[in-house]
């Protein structure tokens, strides 16, 4: 069966013209499948024959809710989604200003073994398709009934593993016939896999790069981050550089303050020292605790920002939504896989 909702408009063009259908057919559907419907049969403007001929070689992903959670403080929301094949995957929905933002996930698990984060606890199971990416956002906007103005790929997943699908789904979430989203208020966060940064470069894609750096130095880095042993730190940051040299975009650096692993002032003199050159925005992020974790949040993060912001560094600490749910990423897809494990124990006894 061919998963429509993962075809751009010149794959769904070259479908419609297999069938034997008009070519202004492809946009029709293109549009109700961004619309967030979940049956041909919805599609109220196609012919019955159209519409069984599309459902006999075609289906529509969708997800549904399996736990949903809503910050009593500021109004954040955590959904857990449970897709078709029974694995689930986290979204949220933060509310700001400027607008409402998505973080969505890019996978079902994921590989990178990043010490302070949940969502690589068990591993990685599979990637996640376009439509399945896509649906996140169709689906959230949907079922909050708020409007999604921007995107950020920082949900389950590292986005750079997972890159053609990616791609794709950036294209699909910009295309003027669906959502219509533009790249500028896309960001799209990787844990450092280099080569991958300079494929994205080739791409001249406007969105903001999030590199998740969390260390300056090799001998940090790699305890924390095993992506660091494939590409360390200078590779990292000649990537970097060379992203920005191409594209002209700025590039943010995320880092979480890990209490007296990554937040010396000799550690803040050092990253410093990388991101002068680039157009660099620091993002200082207060560690969510983690219960597998030994990892404490750091009790440094104004001293270290004092510090950067001393040596011309433009720095921010990044705002807690959330605080009372589980909002931080593969939390609660971690909370929901422990019970299901308790619940199996017991069945067995």
């Amino acid at each position: 069966m061919i998963d429509i909702k993962s075809y751009g408009m010149a794959d769904m063009s070259a479908l419609f013209k297999q069938l034997g259908e008009p070519s202004f057919r492809a946009k029709q559907v293109f549009r109700w499948l961004h619309r967030g419907v979940t049956s041909f049969e919805q599609m109220s403007d196609l012919s019955k024959a159209l519409r069984e001929k599309l459902a006999a070689q075609c289906t529509i992903s969708s997800l549904q809710v399996e736990r949903k959670q809503v910050s009593a403080i500021d109004g954040t929301i955590k959904y857990l989604w449970r897709l078709p094949d029974g694995n689930c995957i986290e979204t949220v929905l933060m509310r700001y200003k400027h607008g409402n933002t998505v973080c969505i996930s890019c996978q079902v698990g994921c590989r990178m073994g990043c010490a302070f984060c949940a969502s690589t606890l068990g591993g990685k199971i599979r990637d996640l398709t376009p439509a399945e990416m896509l649906d996140q956002v169709l689906f959230t906007q949907l079922d909050s009934g708020e409007q999604i103005s921007n995107i950020v790929l920082m949900g389950i997943g590292e986005p750079l593993d997972n890159f053609d699908t990616v791609m794709r789904f950036l294209e699909l979430v910009n295309s003027p016939d669906g959502l219509n989203i533009g790249m500028r208020h896309i960001s799209l966060s990787t844990c450092g896999l280099a080569e991958k940064i300079d494929l994205l470069a080739q791409q001249h894609l406007q969105l903001t790069l999030s590199v998740s750096l969390h260390a300056p130095d090799d001998e940090t880095r790699s305890k924390i981050m095993p992506v660091n042993r494939a590409f360390n730190v200078g590779r990292l940051m000649k990537a970097c550089h060379d992203y920005f040299k191409v594209t002209g975009r700025r590039i943010s650096f995320e880092y979480a303050m890990i209490d007296g692993v990554n937040d010396s002032d000799a550690q803040a003199d050092m990253l410093a020292r990388m991101v002068k050159g680039i157009a660099a925005h620091v993002n200082l992020i207060p560690l969510n605790h983690v219960e597998e974790s030994p990892l404490k949040p750091s009790r440094r993060v104004k001293q270290f920002q004092q510090r950067l912001e001393e040596q011309g560094i433009t720095v921010t600490v990044r705002r807690r939504l959330g605080s009372d749910i589980d909002a931080s990423c593969g939390q609660l897809r971690r909370k929901a896989m422990n019970e299901q494990q308790e619940s199996g124990k017991e069945a067995d006894t």
